[in-house]
């Protein structure tokens, strides 16, 4: 049997990343783990999310344990694909991240702007390092630099515009087939779903596809705005790797 192929998808808060999990799940030879690096997030940081305990409880803080599973570890199911959802900020300054460089990687990024402006609709403060993008930019030059070219990076607005073109290329990026199967999925909750999951995934559970693209205007306060502005050269350099497929 060939090795599995094992993706690590980077993302940062309020973006599609929760939905594409549910997409290379429904492919039918695709394994999931979602956020595997929480609970070691949580538990150094201190920080008071929403199912805290439930989530530290739950989960491996031993950063090391996880990143050996997740880079050499049995596949769930021993499916031919692992899929790996991952929050850049969860990689927390002094972790290694030499682990990384045995799997497959993409880079799910989104206007910080939006990012920020849905982020602080459930959480009482923002900061930089908060959203994932200066992360997700140091991680995406590591990978790059080690391979010798770009990583497939996917922007959220391009994606939602067309889905089926973004897949069907990142797919070919890959080296693994696409299936229609990708597009949509049964409503409701995963076993594979993080314990965090009434918290934040209502809007996935009700779904069963990519929802369609809408413009989107944001209004942010002065505090709020600098976090974007901040974060913006990083989303900038980012975006200009993104996949661009033509719209059917």
């Amino acid at each position: 049997m060939s090795e599995a192929l094992r993706v690590a998808a980077w993302s940062g808060p309020r973006n599609i990343s929760t939905a594409m999990m549910r997409a290379w799940e429904n492919r039918g030879d695709c394994a999931v783990v979602d956020e595997p690096l929480y609970a070691h997030y949580l538990a150094v940081t201190g920080l008071d999310h929403p199912g805290r305990d439930e989530v530290v409880a739950a989960g491996d803080t031993d950063w090391r344990r996880v990143a050996a599973a997740l880079a050499h570890g049995p596949v769930p199911g021993g499916q031919a694909i692992w899929y790996q959802k991952h929050m850049a900020h969860h990689l927390l300054p002094g972790m290694a991240t030499d682990w990384v460089h045995g799997l497959a990687h993409v880079f799910l990024i989104r206007d910080p702007a939006l990012v920020v402006a849905s982020y602080v609709r459930s959480r009482a403060d923002v900061a930089p390092a908060d959203i994932g993008l200066q992360q997700q930019r140091r991680l995406f030059d590591e990978v790059a630099d080690r391979l010798g070219q770009a990583p497939p990076v996917i922007d959220a607005e391009r994606f939602l515009r067309a889905p089926g073109a973004h897949l069907q290329a990142l797919c070919s990026r890959l080296g693994i087939g696409f299936t229609t199967r990708m597009l949509h999925w049964p409503p409701g909750p995963r076993a594979s779903d993080g314990v965090w999951a009434p918290h934040w995934y209502d809007a996935v559970w009700r779904s069963t596809g990519f929802e369609p693209w809408r413009p989107r205007a944001v209004q942010l306060a002065a505090r709020e705005a600098a976090v974007a502005e901040a974060c913006r050269p990083d989303y900038e350099a980012l975006l200009a790797h993104a996949m661009a497929p033509a719209e059917p």
